[in-house]
């Protein structure tokens, strides 16, 4: 399994400040993500991170809980180069793994979160991503992920595509490249609407599933890895 559209080069040493430009309340996010694993993932727990290139919710995590471990992976080697040196002086609590889900080591693990990354996955292999995921996780272990995900009948996707753009756009971005960036996002991205996705992760193996996060374009679920 693939990205559709993996970072390298200049695109990931600019990653950084783009999160937090062009989602809303991000810094939330990730604190809600830490709450909502801490409900069940144990002091000592192993998290699995799936698109942990950039390290930003590998940093968060980790700060927040001294005694976790992680692993992650991510299918671009300049990303999880930057995932190194975000993560700093956690490092030691961090493994990182070139490639998609597969390359992940088995767990099991505790719990898992992947936030801002399914939208780069293609609608064909998203299920499989899923299982994959639930299949390295213990029966009840939660899975956080977030998202750019909003219904897709028109007019209201083009609505919504144009919403997306225009909050993370910088202040006199001109009206070309608007047009550009929406054009983007329309066609190399893969969006699905909010019931698709519960009824994709429901298909996986996951049950208890909620919205936990709402942002514009952008939405995160909590569910949890059933007992079989």
């Amino acid at each position: 399994m693939t990205s559709t559209i993996p970072f390298s080069g200049a695109a990931a040493a600019g990653y950084l400040s783009g999160p937090p430009r062009q989602v809303p309340g991000f810094e939330s996010l990730h604190r809600m993500v830490s709450l909502l694993l801490a409900e069940r993932v144990p002091t000592a727990g192993r998290v699995l991170v799936v698109g942990a290139g950039g390290g930003l919710e590998l940093r968060a995590l980790a700060e927040a809980h001294a005694g976790w471990r992680f692993e992650g992976v991510d299918p671009s080697a300049d990303m999880l180069a930057l995932a190194r040196q975000t993560v700093g002086p956690h490092g030691a609590r961090v493994g990182l793994h070139q490639g998609t889900i597969e390359v992940a080591p088995p767990g099991p693990y505790d719990g898992a979160v992947s936030l801002l990354t399914f939208h780069f996955i293609a609608r064909e292999q998203r299920l499989e991503t899923l299982r994959q995921i639930r299949r390295r996780l213990r029966p009840g272990a939660p899975l956080a992920l977030a998202h750019i995900s909003f219904p897709q009948e028109e007019p209201a996707r083009a609505q919504w595509v144009a919403r997306h753009v225009a909050y993370g756009a910088a202040e006199g971005t001109d009206a070309a490249q608007l047009a550009s960036a929406r054009e983007a996002i329309g066609t190399r991205l893969s969006i699905l609407a909010p019931e698709e996705e519960e009824a994709m992760l429901a298909a996986a193996g996951f049950e208890g599933i909620s919205l936990f996060y709402a942002g514009l374009s952008f939405r995160g679920w909590v569910a949890y890895a059933d007992g079989g």
